[in-house]
């Protein structure tokens, strides 16, 4: 079953499903709004007392389950499964054929509607006009956001950013605050102001967001925090916002300076919340709940795995164990477009460049493990190259060994159009378009190698890639491990923590 965006189907489903009454606060974009949606969601539980919030996102990553989350947890198999067998036993019996999203759509409904969760934020799937999350009724929708759009998906939401970003701008309903983020094309946010305001929604600003105290620690201890310390600290934030008359300070744990911009639409969002009059029809008094404080404690509890999550994995190999018993360092991001793997291409030139100077060069041996979704017009080329460019970016004083893993991620279950691209076409890819750096990478498994043991067990592959990422590493050198080019591999990635008892903390608690 391939995509077909329409709103007819859940419309008509949601039709004969209990009536969905809950506040929502509803956030679309090409990258980001994940981010944006954990962070409201976090700031919406550290209130005292605490809201009680329902979050949906898609695709999930370790299973459906971390779809719907209440309270920032997945909900449990036996509360999804009870909402989804009514869900599918209605489309059946009214022979609406809604698709699979249609379907985990309208459970996430149920399952809050059921909860009575105090508020709802709800990520679209994919654009905005059409996607089954934009069928919350209008009453219902406190606030609307766009964070960042670029070229994605565009069989099927046009091929020019105006033309993705007024997909995705209508969701903006009428009179309700619409906070459009910070956009690298400035057509993007010309389209969505144009959008919104044809809907009659009320423009809402983002908050404004500066990084401070950018002078870190000592250089080496950054390139130490690489490999053996894990994650940074939370980097320290300064938030000028519209709901208080001061400055708030916050730490923020997301990395990358990408995640400013989010968190600059994520306080939009709240402060529409703290100053327009969307919530008087439910009662809901956020001013009296919602306090600097408050904020910045949302902030820093704010947990979104898969998006440059540092993870220390302990492989089950006793030559690297004992040569490593520390582990290694694993950066995992889903990175999967162009857009997206420029960020974390600047994100690790930031890290390298906090290296120690030049009279005391240092050596870092850098592995990405990479596995693609088949996507067109999006080419394996144009996600791979910010990343496989970087190497001519990073100061002389950081000597850089690179190689890559080239993997097939496990297929989504009811998502048949979500396909990898074989490690074979990955590889000629990169020999045909890039080909600077195609004889100069240490490229995994080697052209002319049988196929790894468990090739057809995506999950097994991942932990021989993990062990030769590991074995790259010689004595004297940093090391960092990086999964990233789908948020599929990255579930596989979870999935063999999971299998290894290393998975804890993953979602974190608030």
């Amino acid at each position: 079953m391939s995509i077909d965006l329409s709103l007819d189907r859940i419309r008509k489903l949601l039709n004969f499903l209990p009536p969905y009454t809950r506040p929502t606060i509803h956030v679309a974009g090409t990258n980001g709004k994940g981010s944006v949606c954990a962070v409201v969601s976090s700031i919406l539980s550290a209130t005292s007392p605490p809201f009680v919030t329902g979050r949906f996102n898609s695709p999930h990553l370790v299973s459906i389950l971390d779809c719907i989350c209440i309270d920032n947890a997945p909900v449990s198999n036996e509360v999804y499964t009870t909402a989804r067998e009514l869900v599918e036993r209605t489309n059946a019996e009214n022979g609406i054929a809604a698709s699979n999203f249609e379907l985990l759509t309208c459970t996430a409904f149920l399952i809050f509607e059921r909860a009575a969760v105090d508020v709802v934020v709800l990520e679209v799937g994919m654009g905005g006009r059409l996607d089954a999350t934009n069928a919350v009724p209008d009453d219902c929708v406190l606030v609307s956001a766009l964070t960042a759009v670029d070229l994605d998906h565009q069989a099927f939401l046009g091929n020019t950013i105006e033309a993705i970003a007024r997909e995705k701008a209508a969701i903006a309903r009428p009179g309700k605050p619409f906070v459009i983020g910070p956009q690298l094309h400035p057509e993007a946010a010309e389209a969505a102001r144009a959008v919104a305001q044809a809907a009659g929604a009320v423009l809402a600003p983002p908050a404004l967001v500066t990084a401070v105290n950018e002078a870190r620690a000592d250089a080496n201890d950054v390139l130490a925090t690489i490999v053996r310390l894990g994650a940074p600290p939370p980097r320290p934030v300064k938030i000028s916002m519209t709901g208080f008359p001061e400055p708030v300070h916050a730490s923020l744990p997301l990395h990358g300076d990408h995640q400013l911009a989010n968190l600059e639409v994520a306080t939009g969002i709240i402060s529409a919340l703290l100053t327009q009059p969307v919530a008087q029809r439910f009662g809901i008094q956020f001013q009296a709940r919602i306090t600097p404080t408050t904020l910045a404690r949302g902030i820093l509890r704010t947990r979104w795995p898969g998006r440059l999550s540092y993870h220390t994995v302990r492989l089950a190999q006793p030559s690297i164990s004992d040569e490593d018993p520390l582990g290694i360092t694993v950066l995992a991001d889903g990175a999967h477009n162009p857009a997206s793997a420029s960020a974390l291409a600047n994100y690790l030139l930031d890290l390298f460049q906090k290296s120690p100077s030049e009279s005391s060069p240092r050596s870092l041996v850098l592995t990405y493990i990479l596995g693609l979704s088949h996507s067109p017009p999006k080419t394996p080329a144009q996600t791979l190259e910010p990343l496989f460019a970087l190497r001519n970016r990073i100061p002389q004083c950081v000597h850089v060994r690179i190689g890559a893993a080239l993997l097939r991620f496990t297929p989504p279950e009811n998502m048949p159009w979500v396909r990898p691209v074989p490690p074979s076409d990955m590889r000629a890819a990169i020999k045909s378009a890039i080909p600077a750096i195609a004889s100069d990478w240490e490229l995994w498994p080697e052209p002319d190698a049988a196929a790894p043991e468990g090739d057809d067990d995506p999950t097994r592959t991942l932990e021989q890639a993990l062990q030769w990422a590991a074995a790259r590493r010689r004595d004297g050198e940093d090391a960092l491990v990086v999964v990233a080019g789908s948020l599929y591999l990255v579930a596989d990635f979870y999935r063999f923590l999971d299998r290894l008892g290393q998975a804890q903390g993953i979602w974190g608690a608030n």
